[in-house]
């Protein structure tokens, strides 16, 4: 289901037909680097993970992380979208993309689209995002779609603090 359209990309919801892709990207070393690893190494584990992660989120808040493809051939180049996380009192904003489309302007595509889907389909006031310090690329991305420097924060006590950004409606 095509949930936002931009000049080159399809953001639309994940379904069980996406295990392949989801499974190469939640392995992607910049994954692993700067969002975590979340243990999934085979098809079965990322079918599971499709139904508890980003399908649950759908059902419960109407949003959730989408997959991002191209418009031209619908190749899949990465996820953007909506979260709700414990830890965090607002919706966040979330994106990883496939270092070959990288530096192409996709992901700032996106998460433009993404950002405004999220004032426009869901009335948001506020929307943050979070991103490791040292992830360069992701800081100059949300400083592009006018998200402001907040405060470090971790989201649990074993976690190493992590940037919270922030954009006001």
């Amino acid at each position: 289901m095509t949930v936002l359209e931009t000049e080159r990309l399809i953001l639309r919801r994940i379904t069980q037909g996406d295990a392949e892709f989801y499974l190469a990207l939640l392995n992607e070393p910049s994954w692993l680097r700067f969002i975590g690893d979340k243990g999934v190494r085979t098809l079965e584990q990322a079918h599971a993970s499709i139904v508890n992660g980003p399908l649950a989120m759908y059902e419960r808040h109407g949003f959730g992380l989408y997959v991002t493809a191209l418009k031209a051939d619908g190749t899949p180049i990465g996820m953007c979208g909506l979260i709700k996380r414990d830890g965090l009192d607002d919706v966040d904003i979330g994106y990883a993309f496939f270092p070959r489309y990288r530096g192409q302007g996709y992901a700032l595509e996106a998460a433009a689209a993404v950002q405004a889907h999220g004032k426009s389909a869901f009335d948001l006031k506020r929307l943050v995002a979070i991103t490791n310090p040292d992830n360069h690329g992701s800081i100059r991305l949300l400083e592009n779609i006018g998200m402001k420097f907040e405060k470090m924060i971790s989201l649990s006590e074993d976690k190493s603090e992590i940037r919270l950004y922030a954009y006001q409606y």
